[in-house]
């Protein structure tokens, strides 16, 4: 954070100095877990429904945080404010507008903003000075969390922006006012909060229709809502993706990696990433359009691409096991992630010469497209060649009643954990899994036990 007085940040906030001299200085980042507290830090304290974060105040003050925002009184240095999660957000548009020297780009999208995100900060910290948000806090709290670690010399922040309402990526927008907006792709992830597609892409869209005049929209062309967010607006606007001016020419894939020509008004450079999936071309494609919005070069772009390395766990991670390969992608699902991760299993059982095995759990948050879209991956599967295709703790994937019996796909239902460890008896080596649901289906823990059994050599 920017250097402050504490009586001036109090000002700011409309709250009171408790246990806090007012001319102390102050240049902490906040934190939210008291045990993540350290010097260098203040603690907020939330109160949530099942935690208090009052309760935890002196626990944090003792770990080193200067001060507690607060928004009840306590026995230690704090801020007492009316609403802690309000003062936090009025304490980044305070900060956004002190620090006129540094770039912001806004993030958001049906999927892939994690991975855009972490690639573009591969891009931008090499250029300078970069903060972007951690893990995935992209809402109301997490995206003051990020900027309230920028400091006088950061030069570029990323922030992620999620929603789960129609107006929170309005307000965030309005809070840290990017310089650079990304859309990334429209799809059908959260629809069931939402109502409709139609509906979602509006909320995505707030991101632009807030931009200021004169900055710049960076739009996916692989929905037919993202291209035509900037449409009668007075912003700049650039799209990425097949025949656009920011695209990837002569893709390969191998081994399940994307190679290709990143091709920009500036040039034509070869990129390879380390990241698995085709489907992490777009992702790749939006963060080198910000970057290059931003003034970088084509060879900067290319190399931060190239040596990105994802820190999200569970994200497309790839583990061999005695020969068996292992996709494990089960962050979260949806239509869209389902297919791209399909797409690869297939890629990489074909190399491999061994069969695919595609171990799968509901996806979530679908809304009365949930029957349908289930019933499309199970059709998807047949169409791309998976081989085998396991369903566990969900009867949503059926085979349609108008497809015939010929068809290459062998469909396994398996109620539990145990039943899909009978059927890995079956694996060999050679062949790939994949392991893929929404998170709260908790698929670490079967694909553990599958590993286990695995790497004690049991076939």
């Amino acid at each position: 954070m920017i250097k402050i007085s504490a009586g001036e940040l109090a000002k700011i906030l409309s709250g009171k100095l408790e246990n806090l001299p007012p001319g102390t200085e102050l240049d902490q980042y906040p934190v939210i877990d008291s045990r993540k507290a350290k010097a260098g830090t203040f603690f907020v304290a939330f109160k949530g429904e099942q935690v208090d974060g009052h309760e935890f105040v002196a626990q944090a003050i003792k770990a080193g945080a200067k001060f507690a925002l607060v928004s009840k009184s306590v026995d230690s240095p704090s801020i007492l404010v009316s609403d802690v999660g309000q003062a936090l957000l009025t304490l980044t548009e305070f900060v956004r507008e002190r620090l006129v020297n540094m770039k912001v780009v806004g993030i958001t999208g049906s999927q892939g903003k994690t991975t855009s995100k972490e690639f573009l900060y591969s891009i931008l910290s090499s250029v300078g000075e970069t903060v972007a948000t951690e893990a995935n806090f992209n809402t109301e709290i997490g995206v003051p969390l990020t900027m309230l670690r920028c400091k006088e010399s950061t030069k570029f922040c990323i922030v992620e922006m999620g929603a789960r309402h129609i107006g929170e990526i309005a307000k965030l927008t309005k809070v840290v006012k990017p310089d650079v907006g990304v859309v990334l792709v429209v799809g059908s992830a959260h629809v069931g909060e939402f109502g409709s597609i139609a509906a979602l892409a509006n909320t995505k869209a707030e991101l632009i229709t807030g931009l200021a005049t004169g900055k710049t929209a960076v739009l996916g062309s692989y929905d037919q809502w993202t291209p035509k967010m900037a449409d009668n607006l007075s912003v700049e606007k650039i799209i990425f993706g097949e025949n656009q001016s920011i695209r990837a020419g002569d893709i390969q894939m191998h081994g399940g990696f994307a190679h290709f020509d990143l091709v920009t008004p500036n040039g034509r450079t070869p990129v390879s990433l380390q990241v698995l999936g085709e489907h992490q071309l777009p992702n790749a494609l939006g963060a080198a359009a910000a970057a290059f919005v931003l003034g970088i070069s084509n060879e900067v772009i290319a190399v931060g691409l190239t040596t990105a390395q994802l820190g999200s766990k569970w994200r497309m991670q790839l583990e061999e096991v005695n020969g068996l390969q292992i996709i494990h992608d089960y962050y979260n699902a949806n239509p869209e992630s389902m297919k791209a991760a399909l797409k690869t299993l297939v890629l990489l059982s074909q190399e491999s010469g061994g069969l695919s095995w595609a171990i799968l759990g509901k996806m979530h948050e679908l809304g009365p497209l949930e029957q349908q879209a289930h019933l499309e991956i199970v059709e998807f599967c047949q169409e791309i060649g998976v081989d085998h295709l396991i369903s566990m703790g969900t009867d949503l994937y059926k085979v349609s009643k108008n497809e015939g019996s010929d068809k290459h796909l062998l469909l396994h239902n398996c109620p539990n954990a145990d039943a899909v460890l009978e059927l890995a008896k079956n694996f060999s080596a050679g062949d790939v899994v994949l392991f893929k649901a929404s998170r709260s289906e908790r698929f670490e823990d079967v694909a553990q036990l599958v590993v286990d059994v695995w790497s004690g050599g049991r076939a």
